[in-house]
């Protein structure tokens, strides 16, 4: 079986005051019991290391019977990212997106700009059609993706099984829209 992900990321391209952020929604997923407290080597990304998940995990995932909680397999963590990051599936990703002024597709063009978002010397982009302006998680895209300096990426855990109520409480406490991006590894 491949590694998968699932990805929680504010709509926010420069969250303010992301590292702050990021300790207290680990502090809270700890407090809550979903994630252990402590770093581990169950990681995927750089350095091998994640917070394990922790049983209470169960009480965010609404698992259909026959589908167990992943609890103590290899490779099952969270991983917080407070660096500038592009979320998107790395296989069969369209890399289409249309202004949500004019609706236009603009996928090139967007997509094109990343080389400006990503070292910080930008957060928006202006629709090559209508020259309508926004941060780049303003426009619409064909798949699920995100660009932000803050991301929760939770390695081979069910997402898809989430709680609509975990979700909702998880932008809440961001105090930003959420965008769940899904990654086949």
């Amino acid at each position: 079986m491949s590694d998968r992900q699932f990805i929680i990321v504010p709509q926010i391209s420069s969250y303010p005051g992301a590292e702050a952020r990021a300790r207290k929604i680990l502090r809270w997923l700890v407090e809550r019991d979903i994630v252990e407290a402590r770093l581990t080597p169950c990681g995927i990304g750089a350095g091998g290391l994640g917070y394990a998940m922790a049983a209470g995990a169960e009480r965010v995932l609404d698992l259909p019977p026959g589908v167990a909680l992943p609890l103590g397999r290899p490779r099952t963590s969270l991983e917080i990212v407070t660096e500038r990051c592009i979320y998107m599936p790395e296989r069969g990703f369209a890399r289409r997106a249309r202004c949500p002024q004019c609706r236009r597709e603009i996928g090139e063009a967007l997509f094109e700009h990343l080389e400006e978002w990503m070292p910080g010397e930008t957060d928006n982009f202006e629709c090559p059609e209508c020259a309508f302006e926004d941060d780049i998680n303003g426009f619409v895209f064909a798949q699920p993706c995100a660009f932000s300096d803050l991301g929760f990426i939770f390695n081979n855990w069910p997402g898809e099984y989430f709680l609509r109520a975990f979700l909702d409480e998880f932008a809440e406490r961001l105090g930003f829209p959420i965008r769940v991006v899904r990654v086949e590894l």
